[in-house]
Formats: structure tokens, C-alpha cells, sequence
């Protein structure tokens, strides 16, 4: 039997461009009116997004790369081929992605398709009229709390405009393999494409917050995001023993571990499962989550106004923070080392400005 959660207001469709339904409700969600994606993204997206939208034009320059992958092209491939989201078809997704739109206050609710696919995958497609495609493997794997964390993940893209900007990604990510026969080029497009992949990964954290904030059941998303690393026998898993899992990838093992994980990394576009799981669970117990639904959030009509140089800081503080937090060998290998460098180059500066004091008290008698 289908469980419908749908918790949005009529009042809430009227004049948008989906039919309405009116069910009741399981239970409520908070919504948070004109709510910024800022809120909810990582402060290392959350920096870049910010310098992007800021610059006159940038938006211009990159939907038009957008286009090198046509949109409407996308768009009719899958209206041929996956079946779209409606009242009569997979109504359950069609309830969370409206509700996610809902929540997240997001006018246009995207479409969503299903696709024959047995891979988990989930994707937000396009800048103009963004579209969410997920696979019917995804659909299969996950219960409904679960999905609708995934959407509202996927919602998430939609509000924060990634679609943008990862599309300077793949074409960035192209033409690095055109030209890698020629060192030069190849070595500093490599470089860009490193810190796209990079950003890439912490836009992929930024949405799971998202998709927290749509669904509100922090449990729902631990689970979704263990069944995507083990499977769908969830009586033989524990989100408990997957975060430990997490704690033991981020310490164990020396430095050479420390190396190879860097390696890893290279070429992948989403952090590692436990991580993603450690980073959710980390981010709904220490206040931000809470915060946000007690409707303490940075809103949409104030994004213009956010300052590039705050938020630089703001994501050089993550990285401090999470460097500091980490227990892997080689980052704190690195970390006591700078912090015994440091302490060393603090005894001497202290020295010189010591004998520099006494000099001139001496200079004065």
C-alpha cells in the first residue's frame, strides 16, 4: 500500500504550475519562507557561489556553456524515454517534490522523471527550467522518507543554481583531455579542474543539508546515504556502526593512507559515502539544522548584499576547522608539524622583539 505524505497548503498552488491534489497531510514540516541557499551550503560552495554571483555577467557566460549541453535537448530526452512525475504517475515523488519546493520556498517546482536505470543516481539538469532525473534503481533501493530526502537534495541544486556552474566543470573537464598532450596546458587546466571537483564535493555536502532541511528526519538521511554504499538490507545495517565506520576511515591507517586517500579524490565529484553521513549527522547535532527551523536563516532577498570577503573567510574557517577536527595520520602529521614550526618561529620573533626592547631600554638610561 502507498503512503502519501503530502503536507503542503492548497493555498500554496494556487497559480503555480502544477495541478493540485488535496490530501492530508501526515504530518507537518516546518516551511522557511525565503529561505537562501546560503543557509544551507557549505561555506566552501557557499564562498564561490557568492564571488560567481557577484561578478557582472558571469551568469551570461557560463549559461552559455550550459549550452554546449542543449537544455531542451536534455529535456526532450527524457520526456521520450523516463516516465515524468504527475498525479497519475509515481504520485508519491510528485508529492515530495512539491513538498520540497514548499519547504524550501522555491516557485517553480522542477519536473521530475524517473528513468529505467538499476545504478543509483539522482541528478538536477539545466539553469532556466531546471529538472530533477532520478533512477528507478534509486526509487527501488530507498523508503519514502528516505526519497524524499533525495529530492529535496535534488531541490537543493535547483535553489543554489549548481547546475551553472558544474556545467564549467564537464567543459573545463573536456577540454583538459583535448589538450593533454601539451604539459603546460594540461597542467594548469588540471589545476582548475582539481578545484571544481573540489568545490563539486562540497556542493554535493551543501544538498544533503538540503535535503535535511526538506525532509526534517535526520535519520531518514543517514539511512538514504548508508543504502547508497551498502545496499538495500537495512536489518542488516546500523547508521551507528556507519558512522563508526566513518570515525575509523578518518583515523586509522599512517600517512601513506593519508596519501592515498588524497589520490581517491582525484577524477570523483562526491565525497566518499561515510563522510557525507558523518558530515550530515555532525551538521544536524551542533545547531545550524535546529537553528534553521526555529527560523534563524539568511534570506533570498538579502543574497545581494552578502560579502565575498566574509565568505572566503567563512570557508577558509571550515577547512581550519574540519583540519584541526581531522584524526587521519597525515594531515595531523602535517598539522603538529606547522604547529611545532610555528611555536619555533613564535620563540624566535619573541627573542628578537625581547633583545629589541632591552636595547632601546638601554638606549633611553
Amino acid at each position: 500500500m502507498s503512503t502519501t505524505f503530502a503536507s503542503t497548503p492548497a493555498s500554496y498552488w494556487q497559480g503555480h504550475k502544477v495541478r493540485l491534489v488535496t490530501k492530508t497531510p501526515a504530518r507537518k514540516r516546518k516551511r522557511l519562507p525565503g529561505i537562501s541557499s546560503r543557509a544551507y551550503e557549505h561555506p566552501a560552495d557557499r564562498g564561490a557561489l557568492v564571488a560567481l554571483r557577484s561578478l557582472t555577467g558571469v551568469d551570461t557566460v557560463f549559461r552559455k556553456l550550459s549550452g554546449i549541453v542543449n537544455e531542451r535537448s536534455l529535456r526532450l530526452a527524457y520526456l521520450s524515454s523516463a516516465v515524468r512525475v504527475s498525479e497519475t504517475q509515481f504520485r508519491d515523488m510528485y508529492d515530495y517534490v512539491r513538498d520540497s519546493a514548499y519547504v524550501l520556498d522555491l516557485e517553480d517546482v522542477p519536473e521530475l522523471y524517473v528513468s529505467q536505470n538499476p545504478f543509483v543516481s539522482a541528478m538536477t539538469i539545466g539553469s532556466d527550467r531546471p529538472f530533477i532525473v532520478v533512477s528507478s534503481g534509486l526509487v527501488d533501493l530507498l523508503d519514502a522518507e528516505e526519497l524524499r530526502f533525495v529530492v529535496g537534495h535534488e531541490v537543493g541544486h535547483a535553489l543554489s543554481g549548481h547546475a551553472v556552474y558544474r556545467t564549467m566543470l564537464v567543459s573545463l573537464t573536456q577540454l583538459a583531455l583535448r589538450v593533454a598532450w601539451f604539459p603546460i596546458g594540461y597542467l594548469g587546466l588540471r589545476a582548475i579542474v582539481m578545484a571544481l571537483e573540489e568545490w563539486h564535493r562540497k556542493s554535493e555536502l551543501s544538498c544533503d543539508r538540503a535535503g535535511l532541511l526538506a525532509a526534517q528526519d535526520p535519520d531518514a538521511a543517514k539511512r538514504a546515504l548508508m543504502k547508497t554504499a551498502g545496499g538495500a538490507r537495512l536489518a542488516e545495517m546500523s547508521t551507528e556502526a556507519f558512522l563508526e565506520q566513518a570515525r575509523e576511515y578518518e583515523s586509522s591507517g599512517d600517512a601513506r593512507d593519508g596519501v592515498l586517500k588524497l589520490i581517491n579524490l582525484l577524477g570523483s565529484a562526491h565525497p566518499a559515502a561515510v563522510i557525507r553521513v558523518a558530515e550530515i549527522d555532525r551538521w544536524a547535532r551542533e545547531g545550524d539544522y535546529k537553528r534553521i527551523l526555529a527560523g534563524d536563516y539568511p534570506k533570498r532577498a538579502d543574497d545581494r548584499k552578502a560579502s565575498i570577503s566574509e565568505e572566503a573567510a567563512n570557508a577558509a574557517r571550515s577547512y581550519r576547522e574540519s583540519w584541526n577536527r581531522s584524526t587521519d595520520p597525515l594531515f595531523t602529521g602535517v598539522r603538529d608539524a606547522a604547529g611545532t614550526a610555528y611555536d619555533a618561529g613564535a620563540k624566535i620573533v619573541g627573542g628578537f622583539m625581547n633583545k629589541a626592547r632591552e636595547s632601546r631600554s638601554s638606549d633611553k638610561s
